[in-house]
C-alpha cells in the first residue's frame, strides 16, 4: 500500500462530531463487503493476510515531510469515540497494527455479584460489536499475538433507534506474540505481558519503535483501563468501582475447530457456521473474569510481566454472527480508554502528550 492511501489516520472533523452509537449501523457497515461471500463455499478466496512491518510504522517520521501515521494514529485512537471513520472516499483508513481482523457480534451479560458498578455489576446485559484480530500471523502454529477489542451498548434491542454512549475494551495474549494452537487456547487480558525476543530481531524492533510510539503519547502502553465499562449506565452520583485486571477465555465447552496452520478467521467461523452456510448454527461463549490483585515486573524492552491472582467468573460474552470484511478492517474503529492514576476518578485521567 502506497503512502498515499493511508487514509486519514489522525483527528478528524467526523471524530470531533461523533455523538453516540447505533448498533445497527454498525452491523451494517460490518456486513456491507464481507471477503467471502459465504464463508467456506467453493470458490471463495483465502482471507488475506496484511502485513506489519517496521517500515510501515516509521512512515512520515521525516521532518519536513508527510505526518508521522503511526504517532498520529494513536492519538487518534486516544481521542476519538468515533464507531465508524469513513473518510472523505469512504474507504476508512489502514490499520498499521493489527491489520487482520473478522467482526463478531452478540451480548454481553454479567451474571454473578459483583463489587463493581456499571456494566460490571449483577444483571448487566447488553449487546456487543468485538473485532478478534493479529498483529502478525494469522495462522495456528505460526507466531501470533491474538487480540480482541469490543464496544459494549447499554441496550438488548439491535434496532434500538437512539444514539447510544458506549464502553470499550482492549486485550490481547501476550504482546510479543503467544503461541496459542487454537483459539480456545488463548487468554486475552487487558494488562498483558510484554517478550519483545519472541518476534527475533525486525519483529522485536517492530515492536520497540511501537512501544516508543505509545510512550510518546500514553503514559502507560501495556495496560488498557476497563473503567468504561464500569461507567456505562452508572448514575452520575455514583462511585465508579472498575476491576484492575479482566480476562477473557473461550468457554472450555467450545470444541475445538481441527485443521493444520488454520487462520484464526477461519476457526472463529467454524465456531459458529457450517461452510458453505451463511445460517449462523452454533454460538462462540467467552468467560469473562476479574482480578484486583496483581503485580507487574520486569521491562518493556526485554520482558514486561504481571503475576494477577484471585480470577473470578463474573459472565460472558456470547457471539451468535460474525464476519471478515473490508469496512471491519478499515473503516471500524474503537477507542482506547486514556490512563488514569485511579482508575476510578475520572479527574486523574493523564492528558495525552
Amino acid at each position: 500500500m502506497s503512502a498515499d492511501s493511508f487514509g486519514i489516520e489522525g483527528l478528524t472533523r467526523e471524530d470531533a462530531e461523533f455523538q453516540g452509537s447505533r448498533f445497527s449501523e454498525v452491523r451494517k457497515a460490518i456486513w456491507a463487503n464481507p471477503y467471502q461471500g459465504v464463508w467456506g463455499a467453493p470458490g471463495e478466496p483465502p482471507f488475506e493476510r496484511f502485513p506489519v512491518t517496521f517500515f510501515s510504522l516509521l512512515n512520515g517520521v521525516l521532518p519536513g515531510g508527510k505526518p508521522w501515521h503511526f504517532r498520529d494514529a494513536t492519538r487518534r485512537a486516544l481521542g476519538s469515540q468515533a464507531d465508524l471513520r469513513w473518510g472523505p472516499d469512504g474507504k476508512g483508513y489502514r490499520r498499521l497494527i493489527h491489520p487482520s481482523g473478522i467482526c463478531l457480534t452478540g451480548v454481553w451479560e454479567i451474571s454473578e455479584e459483583t463489587p463493581y458498578s456499571g456494566y460490571f455489576r449483577h444483571g448487566s446485559r447488553g449487546l456487543i460489536v468485538a473485532r478478534y484480530s493479529s498483529s502478525v500471523e494469522t495462522r495456528r502454529g505460526h507466531l501470533r499475538s491474538l487480540a480482541m477489542v469490543g464496544r459494549i451498548y447499554p441496550t438488548t434491542d439491535p434496532e434500538h433507534a437512539d444514539r447510544l454512549p458506549t464502553a470499550g475494551f482492549i486485550s490481547q495474549e501476550d504482546i510479543g506474540g503467544g503461541r496459542s494452537r487454537t483459539i480456545n487456547e488463548a487468554v486475552f487480558r487487558n494488562a498483558p505481558n510484554t517478550t519483545p525476543i519472541k518476534r527475533g530481531i525486525f519483529g522485536a524492533a517492530t515492536l520497540a519503535l511501537t512501544g516508543l510510539v505509545f510512550n510518546i503519547v500514553e503514559k502507560q502502553p501495556t495496560i488498557r483501563q476497563v473503567y468504561q465499562i464500569a461507567e456505562l449506565g452508572k448514575p452520575s452520583a455514583e462511585p465508579t468501582r472498575a476491576p484492575e485486571f479482566m480476562q477473557l477465555t473461550v468457554d472450555p465447552r467450545q470444541p475445538v475447530v481441527p485443521g493444520e496452520e488454520l487462520d484464526f478467521r477461519d476457526e472463529v467461523m467454524a465456531q459458529i457456521y457450517d461452510a458453505g452456510d451463511p445460517a449462523p448454527k452454533r454460538k462462540l461463549v467467552f468467560r469473562i473474569e476479574t482480578s484486583d490483585t496483581g503485580v507487574t515486573k520486569g521491562s518493556q524492552l526485554i520482558k514486561e510481566y504481571r503475576e494477577i491472582t484471585g480470577w473470578r467468573h463474573v459472565g460472558s460474552i456470547t457471539f451468535n454472527e460474525a464476519v471478515a470484511s473490508f469496512n471491519g478492517d478499515h473503516v471500524l474503529h474503537f477507542n482506547h480508554p486514556r490512563w488514569r492514576e485511579d482508575r476510578n476518578d475520572p479527574r486523574t485521567v493523564v492528558a495525552s502528550k
